[in-house]
């Protein structure tokens, strides 16, 4: 249960959400998402009030700790997908995506099923997704609570680094602090439903 949430994120900047299991953070994170509607309360981007529209037009990127990447598809044709939705030619998508996969060292998976890959390779995929769209802001939902520790140190890094290069907003939510000062320029924990400010 959320009570009295107000939270800000800076253009540019990476902003983490913690809090223990069943505190609210991914909740938070649907609502900003526009998946889960509040009972009361906005959510504004850019001086705009967005509550009232619909996720898929918020321009948003969501990913999730379980990379949710389509397995009919090859690697290429998942980070072309969200171009292709929006209506831009399969082969120029293609190239799009074959320039992404290039920057993430993934440019000779480009033809493989996304099941072959290792849980690492699968996140690169997935944020790699994430970012061809050039989403206003980026949500994150425990990305790399399913991969092992030191992948996890690895990818957090990387991540970093990528979505300040995309000069993206992020939203960070995660129960692992030092994943949050990793990625994040500050930070907010979500204790009984309302927040107070870590850094």
């Amino acid at each position: 249960m959320l009570a009295g949430v107000s939270l800000q994120v800076p253009p540019g900047r990476t902003v983490a959400l913690l809090g223990a299991s069943g505190s609210g953070k991914s909740t938070l994170l649907k609502i900003v998402a526009g998946l889960e509607a509040s009972d009361n309360g906005s959510v504004w981007f850019d001086g705009q009030d967005i509550t009232g529209v619909p996720p898929h037009r918020r321009g948003f990127a969501l990913m999730f700790q379980d990379f949710a990447l389509f397995p009919h598809l090859d690697v290429q044709d998942n980070v072309a997908f969200g171009l292709v939705e929006q209506g831009v030619r399969r082969a120029e998508a293609r190239e799009q995506a074959r320039v992404l996969l290039q920057r993430f060292g993934l440019a000779d998976h480009a033809r493989f099923r996304v099941w072959t890959l290792s849980g690492g390779e699968q996140q690169r995929v997935a944020l790699a997704r994430a970012l061809i769209t050039r989403p206003r802001v980026l949500l994150l939902d425990e990305p790399f609570s399913a991969l092992d520790a030191a992948l996890r140190v690895q990818l957090r890094e990387e991540f970093a680094r990528h979505i300040q290069q995309a000069g993206m907003s992020a939203l960070l939510v995660t129960h692992d602090e030092a994943e949050a000062r990793a990625m994040a320029q500050s930070a907010w924990q979500l204790d009984g439903g309302r927040l107070r400010s870590l850094w």
